[in-house]
């Protein structure tokens, strides 16, 4: 069983730690932003001060954070991981950021002796609860065969795209189709609704055709109960966009429907949702309708 540093126990975080736990592996944690959560420290976590610790005592740490600069800082931060690793030490960082400043802390980590991972998930909560997050790497063939255990134990779709920074490429496209996807539905029910038709009639009527989709079936139902507790908060989803948004930028790409969607998510977090969930992109559109499919 491995020893595993993990840093980033949040909504997302929490649930991956804790299926390592119940895998048997021994976990560490940081108690350096908040106090270390009772259910791992419970399940056997040992507490230490800060991100170096962790990495001193861990063979592998994962980091699992909102942000680039949250990845920053934990890995460079004074008493961060980058002075607690060296030889045989594994750095994973499953947090979803900027693929170029991946590539730059990819290089800062391997000068300490140590191997980089970017292994950003999809799934969401009940993914990570589920232990069956897609998991998109770029590293090493070697480094991806040494983590691949443990991947197998938080997710089901595990694929080694690339080198550093290809794992955070592909996962920023997974953010765009997810994003169009929902304001697809979004956009569908809302012209439904507007037409006199039942929302949710007509989600099952297209559940059975080519429009039937798992945004379709989850986000659909979410949209027509007007359940938008987070899942994967429209402020995450926007960050996603805007690396998207930027990488095309650096590309000269154009990508106008991304564009659109981060528009509509500006309204969402204009109107007090930043913290929705992503489904919730749905009350952007409504709002500007001046009208609700749930008769709000």
């Amino acid at each position: 069983m491995a020893k595993i540093g993990f840093i980033g126990t949040g909504i997302m975080g929490l649930p991956m730690a804790q299926n390592l736990q119940k895998a048997g592996h021994s976990l560490f944690v940081s108690s350096h932003h908040d106090a270390a959560p009772a259910a791992l420290v419970e399940a056997g976590a040992v507490v230490l001060a800060n991100p170096k610790e962790v990495a001193q005592e861990a063979e592998f740490i994962i980091v699992m954070v909102p942000d680039t600069p949250h990845v920053e800082e934990v890995l460079f931060r004074d008493s961060g991981i980058a002075e607690g690793v060296g030889p045989n030490k594994l750095v994973i960082d499953m947090s979803s950021i900027s693929p170029s400043a991946t590539k730059q802390f990819a290089e800062k980590i391997k000068a300490t002796g140590a191997d980089y991972l970017d292994a950003p998930v999809s799934g969401g909560e009940v993914g990570a609860k589920a232990a069956t997050l897609s998991i998109m790497v770029g590293g090493s063939e070697e480094s991806f065969a040494r983590a691949l255990p443990l991947f197998q134990v938080m997710g089901k779709n595990i694929t080694l795209v690339g080198g550093n920074g290809d794992g955070q490429t592909a996962k920023v496209a997974n953010q765009v189709i997810v994003a169009l996807n929902i304001q697809a539905v979004a956009e569908a029910l809302l012209f439904a609704a507007k037409n006199g038709a039942d929302p949710a009639r007509v989600r099952e009527a297209l559940m059975g055709g080519f429009a039937g989709s798992k945004i379709l079936e989850v986000h659909g139902e979410r949209m027509i109960k007007g359940t938008f507790d987070p899942g994967f908060r429209i402020s995450l989803h926007q960050k996603d966009l805007n690396l998207a948004l930027a990488g095309a930028r650096e590309l000269g790409l154009n990508l106008p429907n991304t564009a659109n969607a981060q528009q509509v998510f500006s309204t969402c977090a204009a109107i007090g949702g930043s913290g929705w969930d992503h489904s919730a992109l749905i009350k952007g559109l409504e709002h500007m309708a001046n009208f609700s499919i749930r008769k709000e």
